[in-house]
């Protein structure tokens, strides 16, 4: 290879890297946040994240977005810990079976000082392909986003008030 295609490749491997590195580095630390307005779309994106990976069955996502030690607790199921109980609940309960989607202005967000941020609203679950399409479940939710080592994962989730929506 010639030195100038040489070049030319070295250079195109550090720009790619250049912008793998920035895309990944697209998380807003706790501390650069300074209005309810800014956490707000902190949240609402990661709510976006977190549920892109639900939906689609991208456990792997999935488990970069929650903590070792999780605790959901749902008002039909009880409390399940851990992230792996989590990620094998999902597997084997929602992959291919049910979509969540977030109900348009259900969200709020609050601040949790040193820690992160709580989320609150209220979410829909189809059951694409398995019931009549008029059926569709409802719940309420809150989320405890915490923000340590440089990323935002879910430390505690309640989902609850589990109905047919209205």
């Amino acid at each position: 290879m010639s030195m100038k295609k040489s070049c030319a490749f070295v250079s195109l491997v550090l720009m790619a890297g250049f912008f793998v590195q920035a895309r990944a580095q697209t998380v807003v630390p706790l501390e650069s946040i300074k209005s309810q307005e800014e956490l707000t779309q902190v949240v609402t994106a990661l709510d976006k994240q977190l549920f892109d990976a639900y939906n689609t069955c991208n456990l792997d996502k999935l488990g970069t977005l929650v903590v070792n030690d999780l605790e959901f607790y749902h008002d039909k199921t009880g409390l399940a810990v851990g992230k792996q109980t989590f990620l094998d609940a999902i597997k084997n309960n929602i992959c291919g079976k049910v979509t969540r989607q977030l109900v348009p202005g259900t969200l709020e967000v609050y601040p949790l000082h040193g820690y992160g941020a709580v989320e609150i609203g209220v979410h829909r679950f189809y059951h694409p392909g398995t019931q009549d399409h008029d059926v569709v479940g409802e719940a309420k939710f809150i989320t405890l986003w915490q923000y340590k080592d440089g990323a935002w994962k879910v430390s505690r989730a309640i989902s609850y008030d589990h109905e047919v929506a209205k």
